[in-house]
């Protein structure tokens, strides 16, 4: 049966930080929060976007800024690069019903032409776009769709400058040339569900908050502190591991961790999941107790092409011993997993 969500509830103890946190927004909403915000009181904004990045460069695909006069929001990477955009907005802002710009940047000394000052070796191309007083309905879309996980996707183009769509299940994508076009999906990209909501399921939480995840944790045990107080995972539900197969949706951006209670319940869940067609499975564990859960797999018949799939133990051998430092093995797992084409 489907989990039961969890009430937010707030907390009576420390830490501060545990105490004030919230379920991390998309990296995008300051930025609309920033435009919506200027639009609003009459101040010139400009958005940068990169629109796309091969190589090594300093920001990625996706990354906004907004930008005024005084102020700023956002990152498209940093360093002089960024610095040299946000001039080039500035005097753009100063510009009447100024054109939006999609300009080449080439990150090689001896690039014939559009070289960034940068020496990396990749290349970017990056839209600064003045935005203008009749966009303010769609900023304060974005900043709605974003801030409660609403679908959508964003459209920027030399036709229509700035769009809200449906969404659809789909990749950015990026047509160049005079008739330009760049439309991407809203949100996280990513989801993470955690199965087991304990002390390394609550520091992994912590730890992913960060990182651009949608984050799911589901735990078996009604009242459980850690579960019931986590205040950085999106979505929390109790449910009955042995239906754990109707909490997940399955797909290329879904990465799925098992830490419950026990090897039990690892074995019960992992029985559900590793048929489904997920990013990443892995198990938390010691190596004799994986092969263990290994041994019992293989004599239920499971495939070996099947178990080969399966992350365990999960986490970079760091040595980590404590719940924090094995979070931070396990996100930098993922990270990798995310990052390999």
């Amino acid at each position: 049966m489907p989990g039961q969500e969890l009430l937010p509830v707030t907390l009576s103890y420390s830490p501060v930080d545990i105490l004030t946190a919230s379920p991390p927004a998309p990296r995008d909403l300051l930025v609309w929060q920033h435009a919506a915000a200027s639009l609003r009181a009459g101040i010139p904004v400009a958005l940068l976007c990169v629109l796309n990045s091969v190589g090594s460069s300093p920001g990625r695909q996706g990354f906004k800024m907004s930008v005024t006069a005084v102020s700023l929001a956002g990152s498209v990477g940093g360093g002089i690069m960024e610095h040299k955009f946000v001039e080039k907005a500035r005097a753009l802002l100063r510009l009447p019903e100024a054109p939006p710009e999609v300009r080449h940047q080439v990150h090689r000394r001896e690039a014939p032409a559009d070289r960034s000052g940068l020496i990396c070796s990749g290349e970017q191309w990056i839209l600064v776009l003045p935005l203008r007083p009749a966009d303010l309905p769609l900023t304060l879309e974005l900043q709605q769709r974003l801030r409660t996980h609403q679908p959508g996707r964003l459209r920027l183009s030399a036709a229509h400058r700035l769009q809200v769509l449906d969404p659809e299940p789909a990749a950015p994508a990026l047509h160049l040339g005079p008739d330009w076009h760049y439309t991407e999906p809203l949100g996280f990209r990513d989801q993470v569900t955690i199965v087991g909501g304990g002390h390394v399921a609550l520091a992994l939480s912590r730890v992913l908050a960060s990182l651009e995840f949608e984050l799911t944790v589901l735990d078996d045990r009604p009242g459980l502190n850690t579960h019931l107080y986590n205040p950085f995972a999106h979505h929390k539900r109790i449910v009955h591991y042995d239906a754990l197969e109707q909490e997940i949706s399955p797909g290329p951006h879904h990465y799925v961790i098992l830490m419950t209670f026990g090897y039990r319940s690892d074995l019960l869940a992992l029985r559900r999941l590793l048929p489904l067609p997920v990013r990443y499975l892995g198990v938390m564990g010691s190596a004799s107790k994986i092969a263990e859960l290994l041994a019992s797999l293989r004599a239920e018949g499971v495939p070996e092409a099947t178990l080969a799939r399966l992350h365990a133990p999960i986490g970079l051998a760091i040595h980590s011993r404590t719940p924090e430092e094995i979070a931070i093995s396990v996100a930098a797992e993922l990270i990798r997993e995310r990052n390999t084409p």
